[in-house]
């Protein structure tokens, strides 16, 4: 992919240029509760976004070569604007005009990149890319931006170009992420703690489903919106609170009989999914795979009946992990609808895992699933 990515930036451009990988992210345990200033345990992934990118000699115009979408697209700095909704291009015109709005000063510059996240897995090739471009503008116009400024204005070019009003959680972990390590990021005061992933009898495996129903966007700003409803409910009993994180169990049992089913639903599973973090790492910490394996069996139920946003395929994929002695747990990992389940798997077992649930699985919706190995790796940085 470098190679790839190094030959187009000269066949295109020329001149001089600098190189940058930015990875995906797994997240272990704590969904939708990043927006909810709550806990979240991710780990960047080996899958990555590279870029190549250098100046343009211009004062204002820019071109970005995706090589996977095979697009070419040209913009000037002083004409900023989101493109249509669902564009690639939002999330890197996001990031300029964030670093510009700012107060810092871009000129022109071209992009080329290429990556291996799959598309719709849920594990945040937005964010790469957002992180990436942030990174690449950083370091080729010494901006000097600090890495948690740069998650905020990635985070930011998502809410105002592509129209997700995502957490913080994607661009934190692709950020900083550490080789072997999983973060425990507290998504309130951002404060963040290392785990090493000594998974010495078992492997994280995701199985994508190859589905990506239209309904992830739209729904992800109406979870949030029902979110928002519940906390207001909670003020009106209790004072100090903010956000989800900031209610307990027994608080939340005060005021549920004021909110609607649905609102009552998605605060007792965020709230509740907060609680299932701590207990994660935990058992993490202590290597009890079988805990934690027990903790992600709850928090796919969770995710199936109180926050609803799971799907057919994936609750089959989950159950069917689930039902398995060669399976500590799984869940569905990311913002739902499609996508991937995170598997915990036996390390000898895993082939015949695999192979058992394709088989399932095709038999059942007629579709292939896509296995993907976890390599555990670094956030953004330079490739040397």
């Amino acid at each position: 992919m470098t190679e790839k990515i190094k030959n187009k930036y000269k066949e295109f451009f020329g001149g001089e240029y600098l190189l940058v990988r930015a990875p995906g992210r797994i997240n272990l345990i704590g969904e939708h509760t990043d927006y909810n200033e709550g806990f979240v345990f991710p780990a960047a992934v080996g899958q990555e976004i590279q870029f190549a990118i250098g100046k343009s000699g211009d004062e204002d115009s820019c071109t970005l070569v995706s090589l996977d979408y095979d697009e070419t697209f040209s913009f000037n700095l002083s004409e900023l604007k989101p493109e249509p909704p669902d564009s690639w291009q939002n999330y890197i015109l996001g990031v300029a005009a964030e670093i510009i709005k700012s107060g810092r000063k871009l000129q022109g510059f071209n992009l080329v990149f290429s990556g291996n996240i799959p598309l719709g897995s849920g594990m945040s090739s937005s964010a790469a890319l957002e992180c990436g471009t942030c990174f690449s503008l950083n370091e080729l116009f010494e901006l000097e931006i600090s890495k948690l400024e740069m998650v905020k204005l990635s985070q930011m070019a998502e809410h105002n170009y592509a129209g997700v009003k995502c957490g913080i959680m994607d661009q934190f972990a692709s950020m900083f992420g550490s080789k072997n390590h999983a973060l425990r990021l507290d998504c309130k005061d951002l404060s963040y703690d290392y785990f090493p992933l000594n998974l010495e009898t078992h492997t994280l495996v995701l199985c994508n489903s190859n589905v990506s129903h239209s309904l992830a966007s739209s729904q992800y700003n109406i979870r949030r919106q029902q979110c928002e409803e519940g906390v207001k409910v909670l003020n009106q009993h209790f004072s100090g609170i903010n956000s989800l994180r900031d209610a307990s169990l027994e608080q939340f049992n005060v005021a549920k009989r004021d909110m609607s089913e649905v609102v009552q639903r998605r605060c007792k599973y965020v709230i509740e999914e907060n609680i299932r973090v701590a207990e994660f790492a935990k058992a993490l910490g202590a290597n009890n795979l079988i805990a934690a394996g027990s903790i992600l069996k709850k928090a796919q139920v969770a995710m199936r009946d109180e926050y609803e946003i799971t799907c057919p395929e994936i609750d089959f994929m989950a159950d069917f992990a689930n039902s398995r002695d060669d399976i500590a747990g799984a869940r569905m990992m990311g913002g739902g609808f499609g996508g991937c389940t995170l598997n915990l798997v036996i390390m000898e077992h895993v082939e015949g895992f695999i192979s058992d649930l394709n088989v399932a699985y095709q038999e059942k919706f007629d579709k292939e699933i896509t296995p993907i190995r976890i390599d555990v790796a670094n956030g953004v940085s330079l490739i040397s």
